[in-house]
């Protein structure tokens, strides 16, 4: 079961999204909070696994909640505002409800939640091994770390690049790297992920690896040029 927390100063957004919960078996409704403020109490006293989350809200917008609090549970945002869904896609959100949400769209996104929440439980990755498993393509696979060149975030997907091929699994890019060593991998743009070991030259503008050369944002060049500073080597 996934526990679901509802987030929404409308009384009657909470209202019809507890009623869609209800109708389907592998959800629950774990609570219902009128402002990010009061959820914060909540989620400290309770378990839960999915937020639907309202993004204009009094005091504090969803959005900046997120941005706050980059330990919280899976989001999916719940909105009358259809221009915020880029910005949701960058924080790693889920999904993206707009309001009136109709139980078909709910439902759907209900499916793509469960996918997300059993892959990341079932994910066998440890830091002792050299490799993980994951879904794609209707398949287990097995991808071995030293393989992997970057790894790239889109919408609701990653792709991950190795020296053979490709895959697209439907993860978080958070989630992605949260579970690869940091150690061995360094984020240089908002979608994208490197493995140090695979750079063969790096600039603070781009980083060149075997087949491409990838952008370094802005938001990331210090913090690229300082691992370099870290490893290079002096007279």
């Amino acid at each position: 079961m996934i526990n679901c927390l509802v987030i929404d100063d409308e009384p009657i957004a909470r209202t019809g999204l507890l009623e869609h919960i209800k109708q389907i078996d592998f959800l629950v409704a774990a609570g219902e909070c009128k402002s990010p403020i009061e959820a914060t109490t909540f989620l400290m006293q309770n378990k839960v696994d999915l937020l639907y989350l309202d993004i204009q809200m009094p005091k504090m917008t969803g959005i900046d909640f997120l941005k706050n609090n980059p330990q919280l549970p899976p989001v999916i945002f719940t909105t009358a505002y259809s221009e915020y869904a880029i910005e949701g896609y960058e924080l790693d959100i889920l999904d993206y409800l707009l309001k009136p949400i109709s139980f078909n769209r709910f439902y759907k996104s209900a499916l793509k939640a469960k996918e997300f929440i059993d892959l990341k439980a079932s994910s066998r990755y440890n830091v002792e091994e050299d490799y993980f498993f994951i879904k794609c393509n209707q398949q287990i696979e097995k991808i071995f770390i030293n393989d992997i060149i970057y790894v790239e975030g889109m919408a609701n997907y990653i792709i991950i690049h190795t020296t053979q091929q490709k895959y697209i699994a439907y993860l978080t890019f958070k989630g992605i790297e949260e579970q690869l060593p940091a150690h061995l991998f360094i984020r240089i743009h908002r979608s994208y992920l490197v493995a140090v070991n695979a750079i063969k030259s790096v600039t603070p503008e781009e980083v060149v690896l075997p087949g491409i050369v990838l952008p370094v944002s802005k938001n990331y060049k210090d913090h690229v040029m300082e691992l370099v500073e870290k490893r290079l080597f002096k007279r």
